[in-house]
């Protein structure tokens, strides 16, 4: 490494520290020096990683790459590289598609690598006055109560009820304040409902399910976590929803916030603690994170049981044996399928929506094409980094005006709001919704007949 391209790196001074000092590193579930050196390690430099990085695909630049930005962690974790404003950047241009990992011959965990080097850097800058910082600054403040949640989903309810959406996003109000991006996601949606923590089966029991709510899915995707519902107690499952889950730390975790995070992964391994079944989850993005619990709490082994019981919904239904008095009304309508980084890249059960939807008679299944790209959505990336969000969204939505489908699927629900605001945006007629909701309407003398 020359000193031209550490000069190339300097510190601001919005920065508090250089991490030269293993004493400055945050106390939080990570060793993060240690775990970013444990990854780059093992990696070898064979470029194969490339072609399937969207981030470099676009912008041709090796720090815009899994390899590139190993390099970067790495000089950062051993002293050789000071923080400065354009490290943090090619780090914060990093979708956590994590696309490498499943091409990784060497079978790097470049996730945990990322979220280390971003744990490193948030304790050690100043809290940035961006405007889209301070949109995800909110979603962070809201999530961590479940009472906030419940607050925010009835003031939502009165905002679109009362046509002050429609006043705002006809004004140029929300841009001016920098919500704008995070409003286009919101969707319209049903009065506030409150959840039971028991829901019997309808037919002779088979077992019981446990089912995490999330906390933004509450209110963005009320209608997947019914349809879960319904189907699951039609299937003959008793299913749980305990009261004092949480966030599953997502947005804190890839944001560096890993002391937050770790509360959440304490709160939900409690609260989920019990015989009841597996942990049953719709939005991918939760499944991959609540997945990997025992990956950042090494040493317990309650977060191991807890791993071993999280499933993602479309797998365990996959899974099933059916009963034969299940049957589904015909639909003779074009579905897209959208293939969610987390399901593909994480959990790898891309193929179990698919084997869902087959059960509908007279569909037409259509994958996505470039399914194995990031649709831009990536948590909270598309609010922090706009431009490079819209440029991977928009050849989804060029498939969609040329494919003309008449509902688009996806497992996830920051894909399915992001999809959906673009669709909305091109004048595009495409319902967006979860697999499970499609099954659960076309269900025989069940709830959609």
């Amino acid at each position: 490494m020359t000193n031209d391209w550490i000069t190339n790196y300097r510190t601001p001074a919005h920065y508090r520290y250089i991490l030269h000092d293993s004493s400055h590193e945050p106390s939080t579930i990570l060793n993060s020096a240690s775990y970013i050196k444990r990854e780059a390690a093992k990696c070898v430099a064979c470029g194969l990683c490339l072609p399937h990085c969207p981030t470099y695909g676009l912008l041709h630049d090796e720090s815009e790459s899994p390899r590139g930005r190993l390099s970067l962690m790495l000089a950062l974790a051993k002293a050789e590289l000071p923080l400065s404003d354009k490290l943090e950047l090619h780090l914060a241009r990093c979708l956590d598609c994590r696309a490498c990992e499943k091409v990784c011959p060497s079978y790097v965990s470049y996730g945990l690598a990322l979220d280390s080097a971003r744990a490193l850097i948030e304790s050690a800058r100043e809290p940035s006055a961006s405007p889209a910082a301070r949109s995800v600054s909110i979603l962070q403040w809201l999530v961590e109560k479940r009472d906030r949640v419940r607050t925010l989903d009835k003031i939502l309810w009165l905002y679109r009820l009362s046509g002050l959406q429609w006043l705002l996003r006809t004004s140029r109000l929300l841009k001016l304040f920098g919500f704008a991006e995070l409003e286009a996601n919101l969707v319209s949606q049903p009065i506030p409902i409150t959840a039971a923590e028991i829901y019997p089966p309808e037919s002779k029991s088979k077992g019981k399910v446990t089912i995490f709510t999330g906390c933004l899915t509450q209110i963005t995707d009320q209608q997947t976590l019914t349809s879960a519902i319904r189907l699951l107690n039609r299937l003959g499952f008793e299913v749980h929803v305990p009261p004092d889950q949480g966030c599953c730390g997502a947005l804190h975790l890839h944001s560096g916030l890993s002391e937050k995070a770790a509360e959440f992964m304490g709160q939900n391994i409690k609260a989920f603690t019990g015989d009841t079944g597996p942990i049953l989850c719709a939005s991918s993005g939760c499944t991959a994170t609540l997945s990997e619990y025992a990956k950042y709490r090494e040493s317990e082994k309650s977060a191991d049981r807890f791993c071993s019981r999280v499933t993602d919904l479309n797998q365990f239904l996959a899974g099933l044996t059916w009963p034969s008095d299940i049957a589904f009304r015909p639909l003779n309508k074009r579905i897209a399928v959208h293939d969610p980084c987390s399901l593909t890249n994480v959990l790898r059960q891309e193929d179990k929506p698919y084997a869902l939807l087959a059960r509908i008679p007279g569909v037409e299944i259509i994958p996505l094409p470039d399914n194995s790209l990031c649709c831009g959505a990536a948590g909270t990336y598309h609010l922090t980094q706009t431009r490079i969000a819209r440029q991977l969204r928009a050849p989804k939505i060029d498939h969609l005006r040329r494919l003309a489908p008449d509902i688009l699927v996806t497992s996830n629900s920051g894909c399915a709001m992001y999809l959906a605001a673009g669709i909305r945006q091109a004048g595009l007629a495409i319902e967006v919704m979860h697999p499970v909701v499609l099954l659960e309407r076309q269900l025989q003398n069940g709830a959609g007949t």
